[in-house]
């Protein structure tokens, strides 16, 4: 993993070989089939290749193709190191999406990828739950 800042947003990126590992724990494959997983901009947004071939930034809950938007990555990239934030992902507790407050530092906490992986994969059951009970009514 390659992670720090560049200007003023902290990126987490992937070789190829985590992409595949990260996007497994994910379960990308179900929320977003055919993405290719490029790393974490910000914490809350994940970076993609879609299916096109763009370069793209989708919130990590939910992850839902009409949110991508265009980004882009400076040709000779060069991230800033930040011990600080080292192997550590923010995560609302309550996620934005969801009604949680970025405001309120008791939504805060700091988790490890497995964790963050585990808790984006939950999050988007539940969003996608929601989405197909909205649908059969």
């Amino acid at each position: 993993m390659n992670e720090g800042w560049l200007n003023d947003e902290y990126l987490i990126l992937f070789s190829e070989a985590e992409s595949i590992s990260a996007s497994s724990k994910y379960k990308l494959s179900k929320f977003l089939p055919n993405y290719t997983l490029v790393g974490l901009r910000g914490w809350d947004d994940f970076i993609f290749i879609d299916p096109r071939g763009a370069l793209c930034s989708v919130p990590t809950v939910p992850l839902e193709p009409t949110m991508a938007t265009p980004f882009s990555l400076p040709e000779n990239l060069f991230l800033e190191p930040d011990d600080r934030f080292a192997g550590k992902i923010k995560w609302y507790l309550t996620p934005l999406f969801f009604g949680g407050d970025p405001q309120d530092m008791n939504n805060l906490s700091w988790v490890s990828l497995d964790q963050h992986s585990e808790l984006v994969a939950w999050w988007n059951e539940q969003y996608n739950a929601l989405k197909t009970q909205a649908a059969q009514t």
